[in-house]
């Protein structure tokens, strides 16, 4: 049964993670997505290392479900090449600097002069107006703008640090392809065609919000105040190695004192109530740091765990990939590729029970379908090689 997208059609000509992502889920869900990239190396997140066959890791990450056409926008015929496919589109997404799209003759008017219904997405990093508009950037510039950087710090260690992974590249996705099928659903509810812009800033400030900003979200004093989910979070020292546990409600704080052996604890006037911690927060984690370090690990999991207390190992990535519950959920797949060789993957991630989402084609190697798709689109043979004498396609 085809996916909840099916036969929705996505030009995208954005580059690196935020479009890319966006789309591959997309694709994941069904939409039929072509992949429009420049001569020469393509994508610039091509370039990149982890490389087998014509393709690599990030890349492969960013771009499976898709079909890729190598074409120079910056001539005449190659912008012709493109609204002849966007013609029959529902989406654009592009990730250019603002007025880029302009520039080239691919701005929302004149992309919505070949297909009026078309949802239009322009990701950008700081937004299309404002004093940062026409600045170069990317995801770890962000994260220090929206308070990622402030918060990352270890309580033993308290230097600020960088989140090591893209989260505003990602955040910035998965809000850019949560708001075009909102899009896609009003255009079929009489709305029509629209525009939407996501400025990463944005999307990782929304992102980075509901915990990150606990300290600064009411204006007028507290009646109680107490830790931040972020001073709270921390990997725990064991007798041989580290633990992460996260408890919640008196329930599980009890679960906690009984599992160390200390359940006089669950009685003490400092401890055993949500308010009395709260007021107590310095010295529970400091007796807590005591006890936690008397136990092996993997005893003391076995204990929160037969407690009822939220807790897991911080495993390694090798032991990640072996993980007993990843593995019942099939969260990771593998692939074949004539070229790469075999790779894996991280399945998507929602289930659908009547519209299943999964992984469609493998990730496309730099201009695998130029052809077929100007095939599809009326330009014979002798028009492509027309096209390739001039240095429109690769």
């Amino acid at each position: 049964m085809p996916g909840p997208l099916a036969g929705i059609r996505v030009v995208d000509v954005s580059a690196i993670l935020s479009g890319p992502i966006c789309t591959m889920m997309l694709a994941d869900q069904g939409a039929e997505v072509t992949k429009v990239e420049p001569l020469q190396i393509g994508d610039l997140v091509r370039a990149g290392g982890y490389r087998r066959g014509g393709l690599n890791a990030l890349f492969v990450n960013a771009n499976r479900g898709k079909r890729s056409l190598a074409l120079d926008l910056s001539r005449p015929r190659g912008r012709e090449v493109l609204l002849r496919l966007l013609e029959g589109a529902d989406v654009f997404v592009q990730n250019w600097r603002p007025g880029a799209a302009e520039r080239l003759g691919l701005g929302e008017e004149q992309v919505r002069a070949v297909s009026p219904r078309i949802i239009y997405c322009a990701i950008s990093g700081y937004g299309q107006s404002g004093p940062y508009s026409k600045r170069r950037v990317y995801d770890p510039i962000i994260q220090g703008i929206t308070g990622h950087v402030a918060v990352q710090k270890n309580p033993d260690v308290p230097i600020p640090d960088l989140v090591r992974t893209v989260v505003s590249d990602k955040s910035s996705a998965w809000t850019a392809a949560q708001a075009i099928t909102a899009a896609l659903f009003a255009r079929e509810r009489g709305a029509g065609g629209q525009r939407i812009e996501v400025p990463m800033l944005d999307a990782s400030l929304a992102f980075f919000w509901p915990d990150g900003m606990m300290a600064h979200t009411m204006m007028d004093e507290c009646e109680i105040t107490g830790p931040t989910l972020y001073q709270l979070y921390r990997l725990w020292e064991t007798a041989d190695g580290h633990l992460i546990y996260f408890a919640g409600s008196d329930a599980e704080n009890h679960g906690l004192f009984r599992a160390l052996n200390r359940p006089e604890l669950c009685e003490d006037p400092r401890f055993a109530t949500m308010d009395a911690r709260s007021r107590n927060n310095a010295a529970l984690g400091e007796l807590l740091m005591q006890e936690i370090r008397k136990w092996p690990t993997r005893e003391l999991l076995e204990r929160m765990v037969a407690e009822q207390v939220p807790a897991g190992a911080a495993l390694s990535i090798e032991e990640m990939l072996e993980d007993p519950q990843l593995r019942h959920n099939e969260a990771v797949f593998e692939w074949e590729h004539p070229q790469a060789g075999r790779f894996r993957q991280a399945r998507p991630a929602a289930r659908f029970s009547k519209t299943p989402q999964k992984p469609g084609r493998m990730p496309p190697l730099h201009g695998e379908h130029t052809g077929e798709l100007l095939a599809e689109l009326g330009y014979d043979a002798e028009a492509q090689r027309a096209l390739r004498a001039e240095g429109v396609i690769a």
